[in-house]
């Protein structure tokens, strides 16, 4: 067996076995196969796709070249929930607390942010003294004793994922349902939790633009998940404007503290209620319909928010940030960006939403880059309202001059206006 052949065989559009897919993984992580000969495969991948068995083979082979967690001493009461990215995407830090407070075990490595799109880590971060690195004995102690943990993604999980990731990053090999679906699945299942609830969003300010392309990443991701006894469910989540008011870091803990206080008639707080639901209806084993009364009611009795301070204490966070939400809206300068036009909000980019709070210093633009924590955006108006000229559109929070004005001229770029009330946004556009 040679890489060369291996190549050879998936250019051609031949089917791979688990023995060449495993001789490439294995291959790979020990350097015995360069860089670009594993870039050739990847796009001969992308090119000819695989079938359910190769992306199987894929999956169980990078998830077995690191560590797996063992959650075995939780039952069927360990859950977990993925995203496939998104803009103003804080529902982590309100779907945890809820699902955790309702005896379920959260026990979730998350990732940071690149590009346009955060990262829950980062977001946690923005809490003074959160740890996200605590060794895997710290970690499921944690889960033991208040039902959550959220920490980074450990070196160890699926590294053969993280190597492949760097390559297909460089070489336009991202976007394919393939590698994305066992690239996601591989540290999912690694995790070791019994389900898992994929949240897949489509639009703008998404990887997957239409929805056809959402619901085959989604069914081959729950089909993968089934194969490896997962009780797996995935919903189709709109994310052609960003996911709450805020967009940024600190500002997304604020408004997820908000959210679980009880405001949830809004279309984040709706899904967030939607992911919870589905979570629980898998760990529990329970009715739809009885998992959503259960989730309003950890909301509107308080339990979600007091688990949500039992947590934050756990890994080392400033609780007091938690009690008094307003200490997170820290950035030192804030001003209006104003409307320019009048009309109904027709539509909010949220790629370029995201782009312009990178710009003021939330995001990255490579892996090496520093965060800052207290900058971002407030979305002062929403999709469908009327705006006249001169009206506060949004809130900028910065500490430089010069990103400022970047950020404004991307600003710009993001609303569109019309004449007539645009038609009711869907929010959930199928559960799989």
């Amino acid at each position: 067996m040679s890489i060369y052949e291996i190549i050879d065989k998936k250019r051609h559009g031949g089917t791979l076995s688990r023995e060449e897919i495993c001789f490439f993984v294995d291959g790979y992580m020990k350097e015995h196969i360069a860089d670009y000969q594993a870039s050739a495969l990847l796009m001969a991948i992308c090119i000819n796709s695989m079938n359910d068995d190769e992306i199987f083979y894929l999956t169980e082979a990078m998830m077995n070249s690191g560590e797996i967690i063992d959650l075995s001493a939780f039952g069927d009461l360990s859950v977990d929930k993925h995203s496939t990215g998104g803009v103003g995407d804080k529902t982590t830090l309100i779907v945890a607390p809820i699902v955790a407070s309702l005896g379920c075990y959260v026990a979730k490595m998350s990732g940071r942010g690149l590009g346009f799109t955060g990262g829950t880590v980062d977001k946690l971060e923005s809490i003074p003294g959160y740890k996200t690195s605590p060794s895997l004995r710290d970690f499921l102690t944690c889960v033991s004793k208040t039902g959550i943990c959220v920490v980074g993604q450990s070196a160890n999980l699926a590294p053969c994922d993280k190597k492949l990731y760097a390559l297909r990053d460089v070489t336009a090999t991202v976007e394919s349902i393939p590698l994305i679906a066992s690239s996601i699945m591989s540290k999912k299942l690694a995790s070791g939790a019994k389900s898992i609830v994929l949240d897949v969003k489509v639009g703008s300010g998404a990887f997957m633009k239409n929805i056809d392309d959402a619901t085959k990443l989604a069914l081959t991701m729950k089909r993968l998940g089934e194969r490896f006894g997962r009780n797996v469910k995935a919903i189709i989540t709109n994310m052609d404007v960003p996911l709450g008011a805020y967009v940024g870091n600190s500002v997304e803990v604020f408004e997820a503290i908000w959210v679980l206080s009880g405001n949830t008639d809004s279309p984040l707080g709706k899904i967030c209620i939607e992911l919870a639901s589905n979570m629980v209806s898998c760990a529990l084993n329970l009715p739809l319909d009885e998992a959503y009364q259960r989730v309003n009611n950890a909301i509107f009795s308080g339990k979600a928010l007091l688990k949500m301070k039992e947590w934050i204490l756990a890994q080392g966070g400033d609780v007091s940030y938690i009690s008094t939400p307003s200490k997170l809206l820290c950035a030192p300068f804030s001003c209006e960006y104003i409307s320019k036009s009048e009309g109904y909000i027709s539509g909010i980019d949220a790629r370029s939403i995201g782009c312009a709070s990178m710009m003021l210093g939330a995001g990255r633009t490579t892996k090496e880059d520093v965060i800052e924590s207290s900058v971002g955006i407030r979305l002062n108006k929403s999709y469908g309202d009327y705006v006249r000229v001169g009206d506060s559109i949004a809130t900028v929070y910065y500490s430089n001059k010069v990103r400022v004005k970047n950020a404004s001229n991307m600003l710009d770029r993001a609303f569109s206006f019309s004449n007539e009330q645009p038609p009711e946004l869907t929010l959930v556009y199928k559960i799989i």
